[in-house]
């Protein structure tokens, strides 16, 4: 190697030398290179530390086993016989390959560099190379990749909705129906069998199906919620099994659709009822063979997802009126799990009002406000037409106001609006609170003129 290739080597990362990151031990490896003796001391370097590390003498060879099984990492040699790694890289990539790779090359030039990044490489690594080299290099793929993930799974998780957060992935009461969920999601958590959850909306079935995930024993992984019916219908198929570069017009880059982002986790799809035809014969495919074809694809990705649905839908009835796929309903109904409405769980409501209270105060900065006898009992004799999530908004709405609304009754059809006066009323009387009546200091607070609080409380709205 000449004096210019040493100085333009990366310096390792300063990883201690016994842990290279927890990703590496549940890591799947594929090396390709031509060379006999890289390639056994690759093995020898990385054999002992990943769970499965195969080799490839050829880009040919590692086509086939590519197209046989998953690999987390790829490792691969640029100057080999036949055909150079960039471009066996760039033709992977444009096939629909994902997973990173990290070129290993002699010669540290500059136009190799942007070839390497163009082809679509993670990471360059010069030889010669000590093996703290490729495993820091390995380690850094495998972080980007979690990080990644985690990431896209954070932006659906965010568009959940706050029941879900309040909850903490519980089922709250203590009715006998609550009590008999919660010993069947027991019973089938540890299966890998598929669950659809039935049940009115807003009656806690995504909260269901994170019990369900988190006892079994892929609660370590991804669980990614998907509500079916907010996707637009020509992009339902590219979220969910991703696409390539330039598949559709606006495709700028390649994306990994939810079902890989799910991988090795528990992948939930919510409002599997609103799915457009076209893309239910292709989950129903997926369920079958655990492969997914991106868009613009002619290679499938397995993959390893343990799925779980939602419906507040009859769907056998939509089957009889052809809106959903029969073979794909007898798949994914292995096992029904009907969530029962919030009128039906006695005394939960109790529970769950006070679980409300006590979280949403925190959470919005505002008192509790107490729930008396009468209150509890226009709780308990109200329908809940809304369920779980129609309690949590009267909760909201009560910390709001400091009060719940005067005419809230058993008989209510519904809750009676609020109005904008009366939400910014409560929250300068509120801030007078915290500020001991100083109106100067909360209109500070409050980011308006001590003349606005003055007409906001005499009942003026200018």
């Amino acid at each position: 190697m000449t004096a210019a290739a040493r100085t333009a080597e990366p310096a390792a990362q300063k990883l201690p030398a016994s842990d290279f990151g927890p990703a590496l031990a549940q890591a799947a490896i594929l090396v390709v290179d031509d060379e006999p003796g890289m390639r056994h001391f690759l093995q020898r370097v990385l054999g002992g530390r990943c769970r499965t590390l195969e080799v490839a003498s050829s880009t040919a060879e590692a086509g086939g086993k590519l197209a046989a099984g998953h690999f987390d990492v790829v490792i691969l040699d640029n100057i080999m016989q036949g055909k150079r790694g960039v471009d066996w890289l760039a033709e992977q990539r444009a096939s629909g390959f994902f997973p990173p790779a990290i070129l290993i090359t002699a010669y540290a030039d500059l136009e190799t560099a942007i070839q390497a990044l163009q082809a679509g490489a993670s990471d360059f690594v010069l030889k010669p190379f000590r093996s703290n080299q490729i495993l820091n290099a390995v380690a850094r793929c495998l972080e980007r990749v979690r990080l990644e993930r985690e990431n896209h799974v954070l932006r659906h998780e965010l568009k959940a909705h706050a029941d879900h957060i309040l909850l903490r992935d519980r089922l709250i009461g203590a009715s006998a129906a609550i009590e008999a969920i919660r010993d069947t999601i027991a019973r089938v958590a540890p299966l890998p069998s598929t669950v659809l959850l039935t049940g009115p909306s807003g009656s806690g079935k995504e909260v269901a199906a994170r019990m369900i995930h988190q006892l079994s024993d892929r609660a370590e992984r991804p669980f990614v919620p998907v509500n079916c019916a907010a996707i637009p219908h020509d992009m339902v198929e590219t979220e969910l099994f991703g696409h390539l570069k330039g598949a559709f017009t606006g495709a700028v880059q390649t994306r990994d659709g939810l079902f890989l982002h799910a991988r090795g986790g528990t992948l939930f799809l919510d409002e599997i009822g609103e799915l457009p035809l076209p893309v239910q014969a292709k989950l129903l495919r997926v369920i079958e063979d655990r492969r997914v074809r991106p868009l613009g694809s002619e290679r499938e990705v397995p993959v390893d997802v343990r799925l779980l649905c939602a419906t507040n839908a009859d769907l056998d009835r939509a089957v009889a009126e052809g809106r959903f796929r029969a073979d794909l309903l007898y798949r994914i109904n292995v096992l029904t799990l009907d969530m029962p409405p919030l009128c039906e769980r006695g005394s939960d409501v109790q529970d769950l009002a006070d679980l409300f209270m006590q979280k949403l105060s925190v959470q919005l900065g505002m008192p509790p406000v107490p729930i008396d006898g009468a209150v509890r009992a226009g709780l308990q004799a109200y329908r809940w037409p809304g369920n779980v999530r129609e309690l949590r908004n009267l909760i909201e709405r009560a910390l709001i106001l400091g009060r719940f609304p005067p005419d809230f009754s058993a008989t209510s059809a519904q809750l009676p609006p609020v109005t904008l006066a009366e939400i910014e009323r409560q929250a300068i009387l509120t801030t007078l609170d915290a500020t001991g009546g100083d109106r100067e200091a909360a209109a500070l607070r409050l980011g308006i003129s001590r003349k606005t609080i003055d007409r906001r409380l005499s009942g003026g709205h200018g």
